[in-house]
């Protein structure tokens, strides 16, 4: 006793009353959901697959077609077709097609709560990869189809091979660059939504 008063003992949190235990704020507990979780994985998938289908066409942009265009007609037409053929593996399209899946789940995902601040921005990412997915389905599969089907001579670079170039690779260039740019931006909306979802949470 000092002075006449006797000094608090600390409780232990099992013995203090509910009323001297730190409150939560409900709209902390309400964050924390399934739904929340399941949000934050859509769109960290999003942007993760966005990623790296930019890094893929980006690099045909600035390294790919740049190095196979100073190479001679047979060189180039055999290179694109090993290359659209060994592309078409699981992990390309995990990230082709998930990235729309992913994308299309963080918008139904966000739709409601503090989660919709990250909104425009989601379906800003979704709008721009589906004309990434439109221009590679209406005009790059296409033109690799068509350099697919052409046959390389037995020796030589072959007159008819200049003919099979010229028709694909300023089209297929041009397009790529399209798709590329529009990816990238994909990916920067789905990165800063994911810097909004995050603030939302905190």
């Amino acid at each position: 006793m000092i002075n006449g008063f006797r000094p608090c003992r600390p409780c232990s949190v099992s013995q203090c009353p509910p009323s001297a235990l730190p409150h939560r704020p409900a709209h902390r507990q309400r964050r924390r959901t399934p739904l929340r979780q399941l949000a934050t994985v859509a769109l960290l998938l999003g942007t993760l697959t966005t990623g790296l289908m930019a890094g893929l066409f980006a690099a045909f942009s600035y390294a790919i077609m740049p190095g196979l265009h100073r190479g001679d007609h047979r060189t180039f037409v055999a290179a694109m077709q090993q290359i659209n053929r060994a592309i078409l593996n699981p992990w390309f399209m995990s990230c082709f097609m998930g990235a729309i899946v992913a994308l299309g789940a963080a918008t139904a995902l966000h739709w409601s709560g503090d989660r919709r601040v990250a909104l425009p921005f989601v379906i800003a990412s979704l709008a721009l990869y589906l004309l990434v997915f439109l221009v590679t389905v209406a005009v790059n599969v296409p033109l690799n189809e068509q350099l697919d089907a052409a046959e390389l001579p037995a020796g030589g670079d072959g007159a008819g091979l200049a003919a099979v170039r010229e028709r694909f690779e300023s089209s297929w260039v041009f397009w790529n660059l399209v798709r590329a740019v529009a990816c990238i931006a994909s990916f920067g909306c789905s990165a800063w939504a994911l810097v909004l979802h995050g603030r939302a949470g905190a």
